[in-house]
């Protein structure tokens, strides 16, 4: 096709006889943009906003120039990461675990989580001291304990297992729980079966070989809790804790035993004296003056109830040797803020668990 046009058809003019014809001049122009981009690179023209793009490139650098010659937010620019490189994130406002303010009711932060502050631990803290008595009801429980152990030893043996038994448990129950090992029945039952079988054998073996009956059950039963620990699949720490409680709750129970051995007449007069002894612990005085008379208290009650006996004015030292080992286990009862199910528990059987053996031995130096 020929360049050379009248100058009135290339611009759309007429002349005589020949019109302008717009199809022909587009189909012209068509041609000539063909060969100039046979020619030349293809420099798209820009769309308008929305518009679809008939033909995809092909060239990702003229992809890249189209998608930059865009003045709103397209496709590309929105999914694009930046090139420049983005100031850092501010770090979120939080306290470090080790510096968080522990909450009211529990200690710092721990690698594990927040442990639990005890009423004990936090009286340490406050100045004051993490010792609680257990009171005047857990006292006079002590005391009906006491004098029904003092009333059935007169009776008979047979009669005198009753009170003994229900002792014996309540000193296992007590012993796990004023440890912070609760619930532990396997460990409360061991240990009341070990009493059990303590009584048992006392009964058939007769006063005069009790201390083989006991000595002999708290050794066989020693050897049994530290077999059973060691077949526990818990972690060392878990199965040394529950070693030494089981220990020390069946030997606290097997010792009870000691009221069934000894001789009724120090039974007697031992258990009256406990009993006193802790109902005056009880009384509203400060700490050193309730002690003294607590063991004028338990004295008192050894003379009054020797008196009833064989005993006669010996019955003082036996109470007061009684009432001793019965403020020992008050004593340890209370200790490390006691909760109130231990001083119903532990409060009230440790006096008369701890008392057994010096009415025991005492009351055979005695009689």
């Amino acid at each position: 096709m020929s360049n050379q046009q009248p100058y009135g058809q290339q611009y759309g003019g007429s002349y005589e006889g020949q019109g302008y014809d717009p199809y022909q001049h587009q189909h012209q122009q068509h041609q000539q943009q063909q060969q100039y981009e046979g020619q030349q690179p293809h420099t798209p023209a820009q769309p308008w906003p929305g518009q679809q793009q008939a033909q995809p490139y092909e060239d990702p650098q003229e992809q890249q120039q189209y998608t930059q010659q865009w003045q709103g937010q397209t496709w590309e620019t929105q999914m694009q990461a930046p090139v420049t490189t983005p100031p850092p994130a501010p770090e979120p406002p939080y306290l470090p675990p080790q510096q968080a303010a522990p909450d009211a009711g529990y200690g710092p932060a721990t690698i594990a989580g927040n442990s639990r502050v005890t009423d004990a631990q936090r009286a340490r803290l406050e100045g004051r001291s993490p010792i609680i008595e257990p009171g005047i009801q857990p006292a006079a429980l002590t005391a009906v304990l006491g004098l029904l152990l003092s009333g059935t030893a007169a009776i008979g043996s047979y009669a005198l297992v009753v009170p003994l038994v229900i002792l014996q448990a309540v000193t296992a129950a007590g012993w796990f729980r004023l440890n912070g090992m609760w619930p532990a029945r396997q460990g409360i039952a061991l240990a009341f079966a070990g009493a059990v079988t303590a009584d048992i054998a006392l009964l058939a073996a007769g006063r005069e070989n009790a201390p083989a009956a006991i000595l002999g059950t708290l050794g066989v039963w020693v050897l049994l809790t530290l077999v059973l620990q060691l077949r526990s699949h818990a972690d060392a720490d878990t199965r040394m804790s529950g070693l030494m409680a089981t220990v020390a709750s069946a030997a606290l129970a097997i010792i009870a035993t000691g009221y069934l051995a000894a001789d009724p007449d120090a039974v007697t007069v031992g258990a009256a004296a406990v009993a006193a002894a802790i109902l005056a612990r009880a009384l509203p005085l400060p700490t050193p003056a309730s002690v003294v008379v607590a063991l004028l208290a338990a004295a008192g009650a050894g003379i009054a109830a020797g008196g009833m006996t064989d005993l006669g004015t010996k019955g003082a030292l036996l109470g007061a040797s009684a009432g001793v080992c019965a403020l020992i286990g008050h004593r340890v009862a209370s200790y490390d803020y006691p909760s109130r199910f231990v001083h119903f528990t532990a409060g009230v059987a440790l006096p008369l668990a701890a008392a057994a053996p010096a009415v025991y031995l005492v009351g055979r130096a005695l009689i």
